[in-house]
């Protein structure tokens, strides 16, 4: 791998489409866009990342590698980004592809924005998602001098807001506390579960899983050996129920009408 490799990254895990290419080191140019997501992601994008490879002057098998946010996150937005590295990868002639935790880039999305804002990082970062359904993502990551510990204090889970103080307390290291401001609270999360979690302490920092972040990750990762090829990118789904195909939900669907008592006078 060459001192500044070429990268593109890709997350679509919210309802933000973020793409970015760029070295991964501090202080190089980074091309970037960051538009709706969702939905809109499958539309918009392929003809992103070329516009953004035009822009840069890049071919796209002078890559070096395509990261991407692997998830927890919103199933169709995982899908398309995992699609998306492996056609990309395959068109390139067999680039490898980094498959990075979305909370991990959540946290280091985080992270950046309070150093760039000179404000002070708590010992541990707890990465959270909005998972709809009442319930959020959550992983912690330590975080020091040098940056994120890209393994996480515990792997990512769902739970509940009204749950999230406990687990957190649970999950610290030891001599570490909610009260005491050691974690830092990040992610967007606490306009929807405001009241769930009015009595979780410590600072929060509204932040999202970006493109930039990923790239901020991937040469550390890519050193690490965490790339695969692309037949073995994978999304990380979390919550199994919601990956369920449309078969299968309407399966379920059927079985659970018919275990459903007759109507009375039926």
């Amino acid at each position: 791998m060459p001192s500044s490799p070429r990268l593109l990254s890709i997350d679509s895990s919210t309802d933000i489409l973020s793409v970015a290419l760029g070295s991964g080191a501090p202080g190089e140019p980074v091309w970037r866009y960051s538009g709706p997501g969702a939905a809109q992601s499958s539309a918009t994008l392929l003809p992103t990342v070329q516009s953004l490879l035009a822009q840069a002057g890049w071919a796209l098998h002078s890559l070096d590698a395509i990261v991407f946010g692997r998830g927890p996150g919103s199933f169709t937005g995982l899908r398309t980004a995992c699609a998306v590295a492996q056609g990309l990868a395959y068109g390139a002639g067999g680039l490898p592809v980094l498959p990075v935790d979305t909370l991990l880039a959540l946290a280091e999305a985080a992270r950046a924005q309070r150093v760039m804002a000179g404000r002070p990082l708590p010992a541990v970062i707890a990465a959270l998602l909005d998972a709809r359904m009442d319930e959020l993502y959550v992983a912690l990551y330590a975080c020091g001098p040098q940056g994120l510990q890209t393994t996480p204090l515990q792997p990512p889970r769902l739970c509940a807001p009204a749950l999230l103080g406990a687990h957190l307390r649970q999950s610290l290291p030891a001599g570490q506390t909610l009260e005491a401001g050691d974690c830092l609270l990040a992610g967007n999360v606490f306009e929807p579960y405001a009241a769930g979690l009015a009595d979780v302490s410590g600072p929060r920092e509204r932040a999202l899983p970006t493109a930039e972040a990923l790239l901020a990750l991937a040469p550390a990762l890519l050193a690490a050996g965490q790339a695969v090829a692309a037949q073995d990118a994978l999304p990380l789904y979390v919550r199994d129920q919601v990956a369920r195909t449309t078969a299968e939900r309407e399966r379920l669907r059927l079985e659970q009408a018919a275990q459903r008592p007759a109507p009375q006078g039926a």
